[in-house]
């Protein structure tokens, strides 16, 4: 039996009977981490990882929403990462999704290069410096890049990829240039591109890429994607990509 500590609250992800473990007053994953999933379904994979994959939530979604047999997620914090591990355990899917503790500058020597086809990132968001500090060590590393930089990610994703591999990420939009550098410096090329808003009224808070190891220079910007209707509901899309009715999905990071 997966043992639950003090603090901690088990959580329903409405598919396929999944839940999670989460921290009852700690960082809870977001819409973002939900968006990203779904973003990233539809390529198939033999071997997917999430980095900075915190609570496993993307790791999770993704063994409901595709049959991919072998699904990783590397995670720096320990007692985040032990979380995640017995989520895995809740779920009973030790034999399909593998959560290891480490540094994801430290991937390669980890997993080896060149073995994943499909990766996906939430990463800490805002630069070091930038914004409010919480007032916690895992919310901080969760928003901030204390523990990895954006190029950090990136640079990982590229020696972990297979050629013509994918690498799928959320991220804001105020980062997009240091993105799209940052993607062809490591010879990631840029394929798709998804804005996310609250709603049609504001511009957008969230972008979605997609790249290709080594693919070629053709990037598609896809239409935007709203959460919000006007009247404050939430749009027919992410109530299709959540498969249910939301109460309420905030982004987190």
């Amino acid at each position: 039996m997966t043992d639950i500590l003090d603090g901690e609250v088990v959580d329903d992800l409405q598919i396929n009977g999944l839940r999670i473990i989460q921290k009852a007053s700690g960082f809870k994953f977001g819409i973002d981490a939900v968006l990203l999933s779904d973003f990233a379904r539809d390529t198939k994979s033999k071997a997917t990882l999430d980095l900075c994959t915190g609570c496993g939530i993307v790791p999770l979604l993704l063994s409901a929403k595709t049959r991919t047999p072998y699904i990783c997620g590397l995670e720096i914090q320990r007692d985040i990462c032990d979380t995640a591990k017995r989520s895995v355990a809740l779920n009973s899917l030790e034999e399909r999704v593998h959560i290891t503790e480490g540094d994801l500058k430290n991937a390669a020597e980890i997993y080896g290069k060149a073995v994943f086809d499909k990766i996906t990132c939430n990463p800490p968001y805002m630069k070091l410096g930038a914004g409010v500090r919480n007032d916690t060590d895992t919310k901080s590393a969760a928003r901030h890049e204390i523990l990895c930089t954006l190029e950090d990610v990136i640079n990982a994703a590229a020696s972990l990829l297979i050629p013509f591999g994918h690498f799928y990420m959320v991220h804001r939009p105020n980062r997009i240039a240091d993105i799209m550098c940052c993607m062809r410096k490591y010879k990631i090329e840029p394929k798709r591109l998804r804005f996310v808003c609250p709603n049609a009224a504001k511009p957008p808070n969230l972008l979605l890429v997609e790249g290709v190891k080594g693919g070629g220079s053709d990037m598609k910007i896809l239409p935007n994607l709203y959460v919000y209707n006007s009247d404050g509901t939430h749009t027919e899309e992410i109530n299709k990509i959540y498969g249910f009715p939301l109460a309420d999905a905030t982004t987190n990071n």
